[in-house]
């Protein structure tokens, strides 16, 4: 089976890597029409935003057949954790609709931090020592029997702000004491504790056909939000690719150690996995260990990875709902790519909304993919934390940061606020 040769596509999610995607579907020879549900100020200008939710189902649904949708790309994670897959797959008037991402079994690898933890120990795949607890006593004691620094994880969703590394015992105490107490809500009724891994982070992506697989571009994230990685995480302010570090020696051991098990697991234990896997990674001293799994492509790395892949997106979309992934051809620029993510001030925490965003056309060197923004009358005000990233791309990650700081100082909107040292870090890997 294949898709037609005229596709109309249905893009669930509003943030930035879904501007990201919808860019890429928009370049597609194959497209036909596009929507995104709910979309943004950007994607406004690439398709058609529907005010439709991923959980109403029967509206979905009934968009699906009305609109003659022969695609459904889902973005964020929590349609999928919630089970979108296998709710449109079981009905009978959309069950024929290919829709990129896992099953709800599939989505419990991010939905589930224990969960994803144990999957690894099964299939003898390299991660931290962990237990998980949800009960504060047996908490405190485990956490007695390490050293610091300590990480500790809310088990379920939480907009990726849910983990903690603290420095001290009676810190680590107090952050268990308030993820348990309820911090995060249900994410958080469950938190795992797992040993300390220390070396240098970097995100891996997997496009899969449940069978076949396809690695994307690395990626480097920064998620805290202070500069020198200060202050506290957020859902991420700035990424690059490729990643030095991530020679062909690291990469051989990855797939051999991480990506080859990770997928021989899943249909070992028959669960049906057709979409993105996003591989957290810490390289310690050369060796690769997975701090997580995402069950879709993360965000702001999707707005470095993406500009990249030169292939057709839309094709890519049909090898993984069809199979026949190891036969489709993944084009990437040998250029760096970075993003440098301008949020509201405040975030991640309490922000104003509503300020116009202003100097969008006067950039001339960059991508902008928005991301926390709406239209009124027609033109952006910012609507979340994360308004938009900015990417560039260059021959060298110098020329592509420098890019990247100089169109945003072309944007202005009240509270702009960015980290300035984004991929500085990297620089070193590159002299």
């Amino acid at each position: 089976m294949r898709l037609p040769d005229s596709v109309n596509v249905l893009l669930l999610g509003g943030g930035g890597r879904e501007h990201t995607f919808a860019c890429k579907i928009a370049q597609s020879r194959r497209l036909s029409k596009l929507y995104i549900a709910p979309g943004n100020g950007g994607t406004a200008e690439l398709g058609s935003n529907v005010d439709l939710s991923a959980a109403n189902l029967a509206v979905l649904k009934c968009f699906i057949v009305s609109q003659h949708i022969n695609l459904v790309v889902v973005g964020p994670e929590e349609p999928l954790v919630r089970g979108v897959v296998d709710q449109l797959r079981d009905d009978p008037d959309t069950h024929l609709v290919p829709v990129i991402g896992p099953t709800a079994k599939g989505a419990a690898l991010e939905g589930s931090k224990d969960f994803a933890k144990a999957f690894m120990m099964r299939h003898n795949i390299p991660t931290a020592a962990y237990r998980s607890f949800t009960d504060v006593a047996q908490g405190e004691a485990f956490l007695e029997t390490l050293a610091p620094p300590y990480v500790l994880k809310a088990d379920g969703l939480a907009a990726g702000k849910g983990v903690s590394i603290v420095g001290t015992l009676p810190e680590a105490k107090s952050e268990l004491a308030a993820m348990l107490g309820g911090r995060f809500g249900e994410a958080g009724s469950r938190v795992v504790i797992e040993q300390y891994l220390n070396g240098i982070e970097c995100s891996v992506f997997v496009a899969t056909d449940g069978a076949n697989y396809k690695i994307l571009p690395v990626a480097k994230d920064y998620k805290r939000a202070g500069e020198g990685d200060t202050g506290p995480n957020t859902g991420g302010m700035g990424a690059v690719s490729p990643v030095a570090f991530a020679d062909e020696t690291f990469m051989e051991r990855v797939c051999t150690r991480i990506i080859k098990p990770t997928i021989e697991g899943l249909r070992s234990e028959k669960i049906d996995y057709k979409g993105f896997i996003f591989i957290g990674l810490m390289n310690v001293d050369g060796d690769p260990y997975v701090i997580e799994y995402n069950v879709r492509m993360g965000d702001p790395e999707t707005e470095v990875v993406l500009p990249r892949v030169k292939s057709d997106v839309v094709e890519l979309f049909e090898a993984i709902a069809y199979g026949g992934l190891d036969r489709y051809e993944l084009e990437i620029s040998p250029d760096t790519a970075a993003t440098v993510v301008c949020v509201s001030e405040g975030y991640p925490g309490e922000y104003a909304k509503g300020s116009p965003v202003t100097g969008l056309a006067d950039v001339e060197k960059s991508l902008v993919f928005h991301a926390g923004t709406t239209l009124k009358g027609g033109s952006p005000v910012t609507s979340g934390g994360r308004v938009l990233a900015v990417t560039s791309l260059d021959a060298t990650l110098e020329g592509a940061l420098a890019k990247c700081y100089e169109s945003i100082g072309r944007i202005e909107y009240q509270g702009k606020t960015f980290r300035a040292d984004i991929g500085r870090d990297l620089l070193k890997y590159n002299r």
